[in-house]
């Protein structure tokens, strides 16, 4: 069985392939191979075929990384913020995916407001990470993960925002974090990235 790594490359090739090529016997030959990666990619990520494939058909153009942004925002007791997922129930840093015409700061600090109801102002980067680096479950995606510090504005305490995304918010001790949401972070992230939070002397962590 090939490895996610492999089968990663193989649809970046099938759709530079598609990109590129203006052979009408290349293109199919090309779409099939999408195809099959996207039947190899089901398996190892447990999703349908159907649902991959409708995905991997739906990319267009040279393949990149995809950028999720993650805020890390601290309270006075050094707790980091962290919000409750609709979608497993788990905690995460509040985030998302990056959208086009916003920076990864305004992301960061538009996510903490959607997803928790507090306002913050962006401070740094904190890191770069790239997923496939780091034990997350199998993703269709590769992906780049922003870290970004964000401090707390005013008192800083609010009711959490009901919103489509999230269920609760709350700041974690380090030390007794919560079930996290894996595709999202890891504990190993979330105490890097508070320690790094923590030293204003620190350099940005990059994988």
């Amino acid at each position: 069985m090939p490895t996610l790594a492999q089968l990663r490359e193989l649809q970046a090739i099938a759709q530079e392939g598609l990109t590129y090529s203006r052979d009408p016997f290349d293109l199919t030959r090309f779409a099939r191979l999408r195809d099959l990666t996207a039947e190899l990619l089901a398996e190892q990520t447990g999703q349908s075929p159907a649902t991959v494939t409708g995905l991997l058909r739906a990319e267009e153009g040279y393949l990149t990384p995809k950028v999720d942004v993650r805020a890390v925002v601290l309270n006075a007791a050094g707790e980091v913020l962290l919000t409750r997922e609709r979608s497993d129930g788990a905690w995460s840093l509040p985030g998302g995916w990056a959208d086009p015409g916003e920076s990864p700061t305004q992301i960061a600090v538009r996510e903490v407001f959607e997803e928790t109801g507090r306002t913050v102002r962006a401070v740094r980067l904190l890191a770069v990470m790239d997923k496939a680096q780091h034990p997350h479950p199998p993703d269709l995606w590769a992906v780049y993960k922003l870290f970004v510090q964000c401090d707390l504005t005013g008192a800083g305490v609010a009711a959490h925002a009901e919103n489509l995304e999230t269920l609760d918010s709350a700041f974690f001790p380090v030390d007794a974090l919560p079930p996290l949401s894996l595709p999202r972070n890891l504990p190993g992230q979330v105490r890097r990235v508070v320690a790094l939070a923590r030293d204003p002397h620190s350099t940005v962590h990059c994988d």
